[in-house]
């Protein structure tokens, strides 16, 4: 399993939390080494009880997989939903990191960010490829509404 990103998330003041593993699934056998697969893992939001997201990714298999020594590609999805009543910390950052995961040994990792839409009352999550190599990264996006729970 890949480390999460905490010491970066400590000093932008954020505080990223692990993923729980939810499963993955074999997309391509490999006869030496892992086999080529997409996981899925949850989290939830450390500021924002009552939301919950689900990330799945690509992760590489192979020799260099199993060894921990591969690339995972820019490959991912993002949904998040509410799962329980959502409060609002009073002092809710418009932009927050709230996932940070390694994808390659070499600065890649994909990172899921909170943003604040207040004039709409939407909490939006966005995923993003974060590379040392300028372009445009990959990305997905998520929203989630702030509404009274159980109504």
């Amino acid at each position: 399993m890949k480390k999460i990103l905490l010491t970066l998330s400590v000093l932008l003041g954020s505080t990223t939390l692990a993923a729980d593993p939810v499963g993955c699934v074999t997309t391509a056998w490999k006869l030496i080494g892992a086999n080529h697969q997409v996981c899925v893992n949850a989290f939830d939001d450390p500021r924002v009880p009552g939301v919950t997201c689900h990330v799945s990714q690509a992760k590489t298999g192979g020799v260099a997989g199993s060894l921990g020594l591969a690339e995972d590609p820019s490959q991912f999805s993002l949904a998040c939903r509410q799962t329980g009543p959502i409060t609002l910390p009073d002092s809710l950052p418009k932009e927050e990191n709230v996932f940070d995961e390694d994808t390659s040994i070499f600065f890649k990792s994909t990172r899921v960010i909170r943003l604040l839409d207040a004039p709409h009352r939407t909490l939006v999550y966005l995923a993003i490829s974060r590379k040392l190599i300028e372009g445009a990264p990959a990305n997905s996006v998520s929203t989630v509404p702030i509404m009274p729970w159980g109504k």
